[in-house]
């Protein structure tokens, strides 16, 4: 299958008008990381223990 320069720049054009939604995406990632980390380093108990209670559950489901 050739691709002719049209296609080419057709195909750019969408990448392009998608970036910024790419880069909003990605913001908002580093947003909720920020925000899961501040959690952790506030509650280290209860993150420990749901990651317990997590881990369980998960054992007790593989192990049928």
């Amino acid at each position: 299958m050739e691709i002719n320069p049209q296609q080419m720049a057709d195909r750019a054009r969408q990448l392009q008008e998608q970036l910024p939604d790419m880069d909003e995406a990605r913001q908002n990632l580093v947003d909720l990381n920020r925000q899961v980390v501040g959690f952790i380093k506030a509650n280290p108990g209860t993150c420990l223990l749901g990651a317990i209670a997590v881990g369980f559950i998960v054992g007790r489901i593989a192990s049928r």
